[in-house]
């Protein structure tokens, strides 16, 4: 039985899973299950399925609903705090999702905002309230402008923090910290994540973050950073951090990128079985597989 997770509680190494297919493009399910058992063992606090590093657009409903079912299952019992994104562009939908992954046994829901025919800032706040109020387990609202072009101010934001305790904040505008930092002054009380490969998790952390929502290929490097971090080694987390930008600053610009990446490791991490993306995808070079290559053989 997992414990009941709070608000404050969502916090740390928060990987985003993958999503494994076979080499046709069909759901693999034995490397599902393999690597939730394999994030488990990495020392991170939760892991979050349906994220853009899930490829949930290329996802049908009833693989949707299958994969929601195992991810709660696989890892019941396990320390981790097991979150599933709602993605839906419509409200209505949206609280039927986010009331069917509670009644899983969701930990907590991460929530992208609809931005698809531009919803009007109203819309938007009216379907956030929606499924906050429709489940009393923690929601992360992401805030993601560079992936779905939609801007919320720090304002907006304060405003869910005020109205939602359960509410935590998942920021991901680019660059974040300025942007974490002036919504932490209207909403000190709010929790706040950071994805973006963790690009910026040490200024995010010092800004008042309290984690990091990175993919799932390389989790021991971002809870060997936190660690240092917690233990107030500030020196050798900034040193590691270091090491790792020249990669994710790379693998970043562009999402499918760094989505194949990530499957890349992962297989030959021997976690999954093959690293094959739903199409349209990325397709990586020559001088990417190197790349991949020094980095398993420097970081992992």
């Amino acid at each position: 039985m997992n414990k009941h997770f709070t608000a404050q509680e969502i916090v740390g190494v928060n990987p985003i899973v993958a999503m494994p297919f076979t080499a046709s493009g069909e759901i693999d399910e034995a490397s599902f299950v393999r690597l939730l058992e394999h994030i488990g063992n990495t020392g991170a606090q939760g892991t979050t399925l349906f994220g853009i590093a899930s490829e949930f657009p290329k996802l049908t409903d009833p693989e949707r609903d299958r994969l929601a079912q195992m991810f709660v299952s696989t890892l019941a019992g396990s320390s981790l705090y097991r979150a599933m994104s709602v993605t839906d562009h419509s409200t209505e939908v949206a609280v039927k999702r986010a009331r069917f992954y509670a009644s899983l046994g969701a930990d907590a829901l991460m929530l992208l905002p609809p931005f698809f025919l531009q919803p009007s800032p109203q819309a938007i706040q009216k379907h956030i309230f929606a499924v906050l109020e429709a489940v009393d387990i923690p929601v992360m609202v992401q805030y993601a402008p560079g992936e779905t072009g939609l801007a919320i101010t720090p304002e907006q934001l304060a405003a869910v923090a005020a109205r939602y305790p359960h509410a935590v904040f998942k920021i991901e505008c680019n660059p974040p910290v300025d942007y974490t930092r002036e919504f932490l002054q209207k909403a000190p009380q709010a929790s706040v994540l950071n994805g973006y490969a963790g690009l910026y998790m040490l200024q995010m952390l010092a800004a008042g973050g309290k984690g990091v929502m990175p993919g799932c290929s390389f989790s021991e490097v971002y809870v060997r950073i936190y660690q240092h971090w917690q233990r107030d080694e500030l020196q050798q987390a900034a040193a590691l951090h270091q090491a790792l930008l020249p990669y994710i600053q790379r693998w970043m610009t562009h999402c499918e990128y760094i989505i194949q990446v990530e499957k890349t490791i992962l297989m030959q991490r021997g976690i999954i079985a093959t690293d094959y993306c739903r199409k349209p995808g990325w397709s990586l070079t020559p001088d990417d597989q190197q790349f991949i290559d020094k980095f398993i053989r420097d970081m992992l």
